[in-house]
């Protein structure tokens, strides 16, 4: 743990460094920060179309419901994701969330859910993508129809094995990048402003994550209500099947208790003696 501690706290030291490296390199600083100004903004445009109108109108495609509402519902795990850059962190207040307000059903929201904040990471694939257009764009790197196609293809398979913590996009950097031919060390261009990218990216996937569940369960609704109608089904013929049980003991104790008030009549008429009082 020490090491770890050590690590911890060198690491902000570490990252000016390497951040400043990439800066003295700069010749012109102003054409830098409009390009990274231009990158900011395509990332947060892209992020906000697919969460605004693509996720949407998926919803709306599978269950012809208002997704607006249902999103909704869902705000507070929203804000607590992008408080904390961790869609793991944030699973059991989405899954809270969306059985509370959204009514769906535990069964589908706590397998769903689970999964979905480990592999579903659109957010942070096209994130990728678009990082690693822009890393190439600044280092002169020609990209052509196949490269671009191999981008988004490894940025996809990267977010599905990226971890649910804060910037482990960052990690996952490195294989698209390499799948293009760039160096790892050009990821620090981008530390500068990622943090917030993160934010909004891991937004962003909760949010898909949440139109997930709910599109399973539109689609099945009508299987979990026969499940659920063959379960009533099987507690009432066990209840019965106890009634019947509890029946037959009865009926069993009927039919031995003239035998038994017999045997009673034998006992006392062979002792003369014995005195019988009956209370009104």
């Amino acid at each position: 743990m020490s090491i770890v501690g050590t690590i911890m706290w060198l690491a902000p030291l570490g990252i000016t460094f390497l951040v400043a490296g990439q800066v003295l390199k700069v010749e012109d600083f102003g054409a830098m920060l409009e390009q990274l100004g231009m990158y900011f903004g395509t990332v947060l445009l892209g992020l906000l179309l697919h969460a605004f109108i693509v996720l949407p109108a998926i919803f709306f495609a599978f269950t012809r419901h208002n997704p607006y509402t249902y999103i909704v519902g869902s705000m507070q795990a929203f804000a607590t994701g992008f408080a904390t850059s961790s869609s793991s962190a944030t699973l059991p207040i989405t899954i809270r969330c969306v059985e509370e307000k959204n009514g769906v059903d535990p069964r589908i929201s706590r397998f769903v859910l689970p999964v979905g904040s480990t592999i579903n990471m659109d957010g942070t694939a096209l994130y990728e993508a678009v990082a690693c257009l822009f890393i190439a764009q600044t280092q002169n790197v020609p990209m052509d129809f196949g490269k671009i196609v191999a981008v988004s293809v490894t940025a996809t398979a990267a977010a599905i094995g990226a971890a649910g913590v804060p910037q482990a996009g960052l990690v996952t950097m490195v294989m698209v990048l390499d799948a293009v031919g760039l160096d790892a060390k050009y990821v620090t261009m981008i530390l500068a402003i990622d943090w917030f990218l993160d934010r909004i990216r891991t937004t962003v996937n909760i949010l898909g994550d949440v139109i997930g569940c709910g599109i399973v369960q539109h689609l099945s609704k009508d299987f979990l209500a026969k499940m659920d109608e063959e379960q009533r089904l099987k507690r009432r013929a066990s209840r019965a099947h106890r009634l019947q049980e509890v029946i037959d003991d009865v009926e069993v104790e009927k039919a031995l208790l003239p035998a038994a008030l017999q045997n009673d009549a034998v006992h006392y008429g062979s002792h003369p003696d014995t005195v019988v009082q009956v209370h009104p």
